[in-house]
């Protein structure tokens, strides 16, 4: 104890205060939770890549604005009930292992049953005439891979953004999260690199399913590591550490919709969720319908998307480090800034890209590429780019954001803007993608859309501005009340 409070008198010089701000006593703390947090994003990356490559290879990627919208958003919201009810039953430790638990049950139901009787459980309705129905129906006719779609998006909802960074803002200080937060991502993210790996190189579907199951029981074996053996010592929690303003703690789920809704603060962050969620999508729907021309086969895509990870893990890694000495150094506002400025640049000229294609093409012929493949790195890039920054500061600004708050908000009002308002933005980017094909222009491509599309995307970042900018008042006088 003596030797911790020596360490933290000496603070961090050189090398280790940019890129290791970690005292030698919290490791047995830290990296554990580190590479709980790394278990949980590499079965977030390998699923979402197989869930992709198996939707747009067997359905096309007009099939994923109608998943997002009329599958996974009722899914999550049914989550969130569920969430909610348990959380009135049964300790946060008991609500852990049970979510985990799920989702590793079927994982290893889609690799023994669902993925191998496929054909048999699969309903064609691409015969349909009509462009409304057949693209609400095929999905429903695909309920085998739409459920491994909904499933899988549900992980990162429930798994990253619900269950580890609710147990961290509940071990974590606001001035240990400083440090921390973003040097988990630093660690973590070590995952995409192998996660990519495992797309590019695996083809069995049976063999990734397993290795998600494998990666649930990792997971639940270092909370309960966690919880038994580290947390228990005041070096390394103490509760009195972590200020909690004393609210009622078992409402029922009608109260607790209402409380939630009342909060200004947590309607900032849902805020920056939903606009991240629906500028994303925006551009990457469009961008991979483009890369199914160049890799047609589910294979093939896999691959591809396996090389999207590599891309992003070794840039999130980089930008972890950035992020960090921006998250100790700079305001939250200017750190939570970063990532909508990072993702309105690179989106803006990726739709520029795809709406003068057609001027372009004698510019990029002439240097021996095609317009096809120009788009497709441009739109990698974009991806790449925002979600490094994403993961390195978006969330690390994000979850800071929930540490003041009293208990019930940390936990119901957590479940419903990560997880419902997580899926809400991805969900709402489906929704104006479903509008525009199937009710405004009906008959027409993603690709025609895009000048519209574009300004849509414009008007949603301008949004996501002035959520960042009315989060930080309210997290600045909160935080400075806590302090107090």
């Amino acid at each position: 104890m003596v030797d911790a409070k020596k360490e933290e008198s000496q603070g961090f010089s050189g090398w280790k205060a940019i890129i290791w701000p970690i005292y030698s006593h919290e490791l047995k703390k830290f990296l554990p939770m580190a590479f709980m947090m790394m278990c949980i994003l590499f079965n977030y990356s390998v699923l979402r890549g197989t869930k992709d490559s198996l939707v747009v290879t067997y359905m096309g990627a007009e099939a994923i604005p109608t998943l997002k919208l009329w599958f996974v958003l009722p899914s999550a919201v049914l989550f969130m009930v569920a969430y909610s009810k348990l959380s009135n039953k049964f300790s946060k430790d008991s609500v852990f292992y049970m979510v985990t638990l799920f989702f590793m049950a079927y994982f290893a139901l889609f690799a023994l049953v669902l993925y191998p009787c496929n054909s048999m459980l699969t309903i064609d309705f691409s015969g349909v005439e009509s462009d409304f129905l057949r693209n609400l129906l095929i999905p429903v006719g695909g309920w085998v891979f739409s459920s491994f779609y909904v499933v899988s998006e549900l992980w990162g909802s429930a798994m990253v953004s619900l269950m580890f960074w609710r147990f961290a803002n509940d071990v974590t200080s606001l001035k240990q999260s400083k440090r921390f937060y973003s040097m988990f991502g630093f660690i973590a993210n070590i995952a995409l690199l192998f996660s990519g790996t495992v797309l590019h190189t695996v083809k069995n579907v049976y063999l990734i399913n397993a290795i998600a199951v494998l990666f649930c029981l990792f997971i639940v074996s270092i909370y309960y590591w966690l919880n038994k053996f580290v947390l228990t010592d005041p070096r390394f929690f103490n509760p009195d550490e972590i200020k909690k303003p004393k609210k009622k703690t078992k409402l029922s789920l009608g109260e607790s919709v209402r409380y939630i809704f009342s909060s200004k603060y947590l309607g900032f962050i849902a805020l920056l969720i939903v606009c991240y969620g629906v500028s994303i999508n925006l551009v990457e729907v469009m961008w991979k319908g483009q890369a199914r021309l160049l890799y047609p086969t589910d294979a093939e895509f896999r691959a591809f998307m396996g090389n999207l990870q590599i891309w992003t893990g070794g840039a999130t890694i980089l930008f972890m480090i950035v992020g960090n000495n921006i998250l100790r150094r700079c305001s939250w506002f200017c750190s939570a800034m970063v990532t909508p400025l990072m993702t309105f640049v690179t989106g803006i000229i990726f739709f520029l890209f795809i709406i003068f294609k057609e001027e372009l093409n004698p510019i990029v012929l002439a240097t021996g590429c095609s317009v096809l493949g120009i788009i497709n790195w441009v739109g990698l890039f974009q991806n790449v780019l925002s979600k490094s920054v994403k993961y390195s500061l978006f969330d690390s600004t994000k979850e800071m954001s929930y540490i003041p708050l009293d208990d019930e908000l940390k936990s119901k009002g957590k479940a419903a803007v990560d997880v419902i308002g997580g899926r809400a933005g991805k969900s709402g980017g489906a929704a104006i993608q479903f509008l525009l094909l199937n009710v405004i222009f009906v008959g027409s491509s993603l690709v025609q859309l895009a000048p519209v599309i574009s300004v849509i995307f414009a008007g949603i970042l301008l949004l996501w501005f002035y959520a960042v900018y009315g989060l930080n008042k309210e997290f600045t006088k909160l935080s400075a009340e806590t302090e107090q």
